[in-house]
């Protein structure tokens, strides 16, 4: 058997890049299916410019959502039948209190998010979150 040596073919000398192009669609569509998971969208009243708040003397509603999911209304502990009625009674009034929101560090999205649900369907106007 005797073979022969092409010498005078060519080397190629392009790139293949149909591997490169299907990891790209591949890429693309797995980003298309997660962005609209990943994005959330919450309504937020921000101030505006040259607007002034008169101050009123009605005591802030200190809310604490502790990492195991219990709640606290100005220090007295409280269940989520309770929260309801709490923040029905706090948005009927004249003038409504600030409810200020102290979540721990390791409590849980779902459960902030709940009382933000609450607090907003109940007619709470004046929102804010507290840090530590």
């Amino acid at each position: 058997m005797a073979f022969s040596a092409r010498v005078s073919s060519p080397a190629i000398s392009t790139i293949n890049v149909t591997p490169l192009v299907d990891v790209l669609l591949v890429l693309l569509i797995i980003f298309m299916i997660t962005a609209p998971v990943i994005t959330h969208k919450i309504r937020t009243d921000l101030p505006q410019p040259g607007r002034t708040t008169a101050t009123d003397n009605v005591d802030p509603i200190r809310l604490s959502i502790q990492a195991d999911g219990s709640m606290t209304w100005n220090d007295a502990l409280i269940t989520d039948a309770q929260l309801g009625a709490q923040l029905s009674l706090a948005a009927s009034r004249s003038q409504q209190p600030e409810l200020r929101i102290d979540a721990a560090d390791g409590a849980q999205y779902q459960a902030v998010a709940h009382v933000l649900s609450q607090a907003k369907s109940q007619g709470m106007a004046r929102i804010d979150f507290v840090g530590h």
